[in-house]
């Protein structure tokens, strides 16, 4: 199904709280201003947490996500990055993460500020990693944290929820991850290859947002998506 909308509404910079931000395909929230990058439930390690567990996933999801966040930090090149919590699908994943994966992802983090927030799958900080790990952090107008705090809270960008955007359209259903924004708050897509995506319409969003305003920017292929309220669907 084709989602295409005009170029000219493809938020190649757009206004958060007053904050200029752009949004990169991949699910990546970029500050213009203060030059920094924002990802969410990054979920690490998550693969190996399973099979720790007794359940056969391809322990292959943390390269994956890493290079996702390369192509990221290569496109917007920012002096600092913010994780905003659940980085690692575990408390264990950072301790347990091969050398080869935490050496690339140390790369990745070197020569720019680093903070991890603290997330409820890893709610202490990284074991063998450098970074600030903090419950929140505010920058200019807005303030970084893992859940979502209850009402329409100006200024907040979280995550937690995973948002998810269906739309139907020529009696065809389409899923897309989100970023989930009336403007004045935002919740990040997670970022992490093996998550999945809870419905915007779910019960878990009321009230966090004001719905005249209410719009799901989708992650496509090459772009993103405007999807205001009226047209995302339940289910």
């Amino acid at each position: 199904m084709n989602l295409a909308v005009r170029q000219d509404e493809v938020p190649s910079e757009f206004d958060l709280a007053g904050e200029a931000c752009r949004a990169d395909i991949r699910g990546a929230l970029y500050l213009v201003d203060a030059r920094v990058l924002v990802v969410s439930d990054l979920h690490l390690e998550k693969g190996a947490a399973r099979a720790r567990r007794g359940s056969l996933l391809p322990p292959y999801d943390t390269a994956a996500t890493l290079a996702l966040l390369e192509r990221s930090l290569n496109l917007f090149s920012p002096e600092a990055v913010i994780c905003l919590g659940d980085s690692f699908d575990d408390a264990g994943g950072a301790g347990a993460m091969p050398d080869i994966y935490r050496e690339r992802l140390s790369t990745l983090m070197a020569g720019r500020d680093w903070f991890w927030i603290e997330g409820n799958h890893d709610p202490h900080p990284p074991q063998g990693l450098e970074g600030d790990t903090v419950r929140e952090l505010v920058i200019g107008a807005l303030s970084f944290v893992h859940h979502p705090s209850k009402g329409n809270v100006r200024g907040e960008v979280a995550g937690h929820l995973h948002p998810g955007a269906r739309i139907v359209r020529r009696g065809r259903s389409v899923r897309r991850r989100c970023f989930a924004t009336d403007g004045g708050r935002m919740i990040m897509p997670a970022f992490g290859a093996y998550t999945g995506a809870l419905n915007l319409r779910d019960r878990a969003f009321a009230g966090l947002f004001r719905e005249e305003s209410l719009v799901a920017w989708a992650l496509g292929a090459s772009q993103l998506y405007r999807l205001p309220a009226p047209q995302l669907m339940p289910g």
